[in-house]
């Protein structure tokens, strides 16, 4: 199998919608009136989930190119995954923030984690 490169637009791409999604939930994050208790809670879910899909794309990857990789391993990054997803759920669903600001914040998580993924894939094809 060929492996192409990704155009430079798919890069730019990909950039953008990690820059973007990560600086609006850190810019959302700084400026709400929420306590710094859970201001740290959001926070480290995004960093958290940021870790799970850049190691879940590499598995998926090493995976498919016959890289050794340890079903244990293997399973942990998609139960990181899942698990990221899941906190933030379950803490917006808890929040007392407005149903426009959980939404953002759930959008801005999953551009991030999008965004991640595709940088990582980016780097991965262009070595």
């Amino acid at each position: 199998m060929k492996n192409q490169k990704p155009s430079s637009a798919f890069i730019a791409a990909s950039w953008a919608a990690l820059v973007t999604g990560l600086t609006g939930y850190l810019i959302g994050l700084v400026r709400s009136d929420i306590l710094l208790n859970e201001k740290g809670y959001y926070f480290t879910i995004i960093m958290f989930g940021l870790f799970a899909v850049v190691s879940l794309q590499k598995t998926v990857r090493d995976k498919l190119e016959d890289i050794n990789v340890t079903e244990m391993y293997y399973s942990i990054c998609w139960f990181g995954t899942l698990l990221s997803i899941v906190l933030l759920v379950v803490g917006l669903w808890n929040a007392t923030l407005l149903p426009s600001e959980k939404g953002f914040y759930a959008f801005a998580f999953l551009l991030s984690l999008f965004g991640a993924i595709s940088v990582q894939k980016n780097i991965r094809d262009n070595q």
